[in-house]
């Protein structure tokens, strides 16, 4: 796989990112909800922190404003990380499979950072109205964007029997994260690594077992 593949795999993925987060943006209410399925649903939320809506915050002394600023700032360096990461297996002519996934990785972890540095500056706020595009009162500055969420797939929602101990009577709810196409696009590079770890990194295997062939010899 070469570099202009892997280059137009991440442009599909963004487009497709960016394309359902501004729809979301621009025509749902904050909170506002549509089933598609009864296992499905299209919730618009937005997330602040870092996955599962975590904050630093919430586990550093620090406000939500320069935790927010932190977070922002180390997306940023992560992805060029990652974009090193990239150029370097492909240059390197690793297995296609690494490269897709990293290609994932990467596509995602860019796609909630566009949400992260500008979305501030070009939407107004979703509380109990549609955000505009561009609006003259944007609701956050330049590194102080909310991320975009709206799929949710709550499959299993009951309440577990009042016999159970501990949690009788309480409410179960399976799968509850909210998350969008970036987080989809990272939790599959991840996964691919990982039930395809020998394949993604076969070549590089081979090569190391070839170079310490040669340095015997």
């Amino acid at each position: 796989m070469n570099i202009k593949k892997s280059v137009l795999f991440i442009v599909l993925i963004l487009i497709i990112d960016q394309w359902s987060k501004i729809y979301i943006k621009t025509n749902f209410v904050l909170g506002e909800s549509v089933e598609v399925f009864n296992w499905f649903k299209i919730l618009f939320i937005e997330n602040e922190g870092a996955a599962w809506g975590a904050k630093l915050s919430d586990v550093l002394p620090i406000s939500d404003d320069i935790g927010k600023l932190v977070l922002t700032i180390f997306r940023l360096f992560a992805i060029f990380g990652i974009g090193y990461w990239l150029f370097d297996v492909i240059r390197k002519k690793a297995s296609t499979t690494l490269i897709w996934a990293v290609s994932l990785i990467f596509a995602g972890a860019l796609g909630n950072i566009l949400d992260s540095v500008f979305y501030g500056i070009i939407f107004n706020d979703s509380y109990n109205e549609v955000a505009t595009l561009f609006s003259n009162e944007p609701y956050g500055k330049l590194f102080y964007g909310k991320v975009v969420d709206m799929l949710y797939f709550p499959m299993v929602d009951t309440t577990w029997p009042s016999w159970m101990p501990g949690v009788g009577g309480k409410n179960f709810r399976f799968f509850e994260p909210v998350f969008n196409i970036a987080d989809t696009a990272i939790s599959t590079g991840v996964g691919i690594l990982l039930v395809f770890n020998k394949r993604a990194f076969s070549k590089e295997e081979e090569k190391e077992g070839s170079t310490t062939v040669n340095e015997k010899r």
